[in-house]
C-alpha cells in the first residue's frame, strides 16, 4: 500500500489523467502483483507440462512431516510476454531452490514488454551487438538474452560498482554465456561510436510507478528531483545514442509517469538527434496507453502491473564509424594448450568456446564467434567480465566453477545427484547432510527437480559443499 502521496504529485496526475485520478489513487492502495518469467532453457518436461495445465510448482521452503514438500499456484499469463505469468501470492522465494537454480526471475510484469517492443523493432535471429546501459539488477538483461541468437552479444552495463555483484550473480543464474557484464560510465560508450545494433536505456528515474511497493519512493519524490531525473536522463541518451549503429533500435524506458521524464525527452531526442519515432502494435485489450508524444504508459488502475513507460527509436541511416580490434586482450592470456583438454571436458560438446585465463588464475570460456567483439570492449572499457568463469587449475587439478554449473554449457554427462528439497535447502545454506551409498564419488552436480544447484564433491563419509559462501540462504528455514 502507498504512502501518503505529495500534493504536487496528486495535481500532476490530475493533469495527466483527469477524471481517471481517482482510479489510479484507487489501485495505489493494493499490492502490488507479483510475478515470474520462466527461463525457457531450464524448463524441464515436468515444468512444461505442469504450464500448460495453467499451474507452476514452487518449493514452499518448509519442511513438514508428510513429506508435501511442493505447492502449486495458479497462473495468469502476462498478456504481452508468453513466458510471463502471475502469481496468485508471493512466496518466499529465497526458500525456493529453483529460483536459486535461474529456472525463473522474479520481474514486474510491465517491464516484460521490453520484449514485445524489440520484437516488433528488431530482427532477433541474426547477429546482434546489444547494449544494456543501466542493466543493474539484471531483470531486462536476463529479458533480452531469452530473446537473442546465440551468436549475438548482450553488454549488460551498471555504472554503480556495489550494484554489479547482484548483476553477476542474476546473469549467472540466467546461464547465458554470450555475454558481457561492465561497469562504465555512460561516456565511455562514446569509443564504441554507432557499434551496438540496439541500446536499452533504463533510465534512473523519479520512481512513480513504484509508490505503493516502496515508499522511500514516495518519501524522495519532489518537483525539484523530477527535474533533476530529467536532466540525467538527457545525459544518459545522448551517450546511448552516440553508441548506436546508424539504423539500430533505441529502447527508452522509466518506471514513472511524468510527461518531463517521458514524453519530453521523446519531444527532446526526436529534435536533437537524428532519431525516427516508431510505433508499436499494442492491442486496447492490453489496457495499454499510448502517450500524445508516441511513448507507451502502464498505469495500474488499466492492467495488472506497476507504473512504467517505453518508447522505441530508430537511429537514421547513415555511415558508420569503423572501429579496429586489438590483437589481443589487455590482461586475458591464452589458455595453455596443453590445459585445453582437460577445461573442455567440463563444456557441452556443443559449446564453440575459447579459453583464457585472468591474473587471478580463472579459466574463462568466450564464446569462439564474439572474440572480435570481446576484444574490442576490453580496448576501450576499464570494469569488464566477459564469458563463463568456469573454474581454476590448482595443480594439474581443475575446480570447477559455481557459474559453470549454472550455465547453459556445463555438459550434459557430468554426473549429478537430484536432492529432496529438505536436502536441496540445506545445500543452499551451506550445511551438510548424509551422502547415499549410491552416489558417485568425486565431483557432481547438486540438482533439484533436474535443475543444476551447485557443486559437491562426495567423499567416502561426507560431502564438501562447494556452494560459494555470498550466495548462501541466511534465513531461517520453517
Amino acid at each position: 500500500m502507498a504512502s501518503k502521496l505529495p500534493p504536487p504529485f496528486i495535481r500532476q496526475m490530475q493533469a495527466i489523467l483527469g477524471d481517471e485520478w481517482s482510479a489510479l489513487e484507487s489501485a495505489l492502495q493494493f499490492p502490488a502483483p507479483v510475478s515470474i518469467r520462466l527461463n525457457a532453457n531450464k524448463l524441464t518436461a515436468n515444468a512444461r507440462q505442469a504450464l500448460e495445465a495453467g499451474r507452476w510448482t514452487i518449493a514452499t521452503g518448509k519442511r513438514k512431516p508428510d513429506n508435501q514438500e511442493l505447492v502449486d499456484t495458479e497462473l495468469t499469463q502476462v498478456p504481452w510476454h508468453e513466458r510471463g505469468f502471475y502469481l496468485q501470492e508471493r512466496p518466499v522465494f529465497t526458500l525456493d531452490p529453483l529460483f536459486h537454480a535461474g529456472a525463473y526471475y522474479v520481474q514486474e510484469a510491465s517491464s516484460m514488454f521490453v520484449a514485445e517492443a524489440a520484437r516488433q523493432t528488431v530482427t532477433l535471429d541474426k547477429p546482434l551487438k546489444v547494449l544494456d546501459l543501466c542493466a543493474a539488477p539484471g531483470g531486462k538483461s536476463t529479458l533480452l538474452l531469452s530473446l537473442l541468437s546465440t551468436n549475438s552479444l548482450l553488454v549488460s552495463n551498471e555504472v554503480i560498482r556495489a550494484r554489479t555483484s547482484p548483476l553477476r550473480e542474476n546473469l549467472e543464474r540466467w546461464g547465458y554465456p554470450n555475454v558481457a557484464i561492465t561497469s562504465a560510465e555512460v561516456e565511455e560508450f562514446a569509443a564504441l561510436e554507432d557499434w551496438f545494433d540496439v541500446v536499452l536505456t533504463d533510465a534512473p528515474c523519479s520512481g512513480e510507478g513504484l509508490f505503493r511497493k516502496d515508499p522511500d519512493a514516495v518519501q524522495e519524490w519532489s518537483l525539484p528531483h523530477v527535474a533533476l531525473c530529467a536532466a540525467r536522463q538527457k545525459r544518459i541518451l545522448a551517450a546511448a545514442i552516440q553508441s548506436l549503429a546508424p539504423g539500430g533500435v533505441l529502447l527508452y524506458s522509466t518506471c514513472t509517469y511524468n510527461r518531463e521524464e517521458n514524453d519530453g525527452n521523446i519531444v527532446w531526442m526526436l529534435q536533437e538527434f537524428p532519431l525516427d519515432l516508431v510505433t508499436l502494435k499494442v492491442p486496447d485489450a492490453w489496457g495499454i496507453v499510448q502517450t500524445p508524444a508516441g511513448g507507451y504508459q502502464f498505469f495500474p488502475h488499466k492492467l495488472q502491473g506497476e507504473g512504467f513507460f517505453l518508447a522505441a527509436f530508430q537511429k537514421k541511416v547513415g555511415n558508420a564509424v569503423r572501429h579496429q580490434p586489438p590483437s589481443g586482450f589487455k590482461s586475458l592470456k591464452p589458455l595453455p594448450k596443453g590445459l585445453i583438454p582437460q577445461a573442455a571436458a567440463w563444456l557441452h560438446p556443443g559449446a564453440e568456446a575459447r579459453f583464457f585465463q585472468t591474473p587471478a588464475g580463472e579459466v574463462l570460456a568466450l564464446p569462439a564467434i564474439l572474440e572480435t567483439e570481446y576484444l574490442l570492449l576490453d580496448k576501450v572499457l576499464k570494469t569488464k567480465w566477459f564469458g563463463v568463469n568456469i573454474g581454476a587449475f590448482k595443480g594439474k587439478d581443475f575446480i570447477p566453477s559455481h557459474a559453470l554449473a549454472l550455465s547453459m554449457w556445463v555438459s550434459p554427462t557430468l554426473p549429478g545427484v537430484d536432492l529432496t528439497e529438505e536436502q536441496a535447502l540445506l545445500y543452499l545454506k551451506k550445511e551438510t547432510f548424509e551422502p547415499q551409498d549410491q552416489w558417485p564419488k568425486g565431483w557432481v552436480l547438486a540438482r533439484y527437480q533436474g535443475q543444476n544447484l551447485g557443486w559437491m564433491k562426495i567423499l567416502p563419509n561426507r560431502i564438501n559443499n562447494y556452494l560459494p559462501q555470498e550466495r548462501r540462504i541466511r534465513m531461517a528455514i520453517q
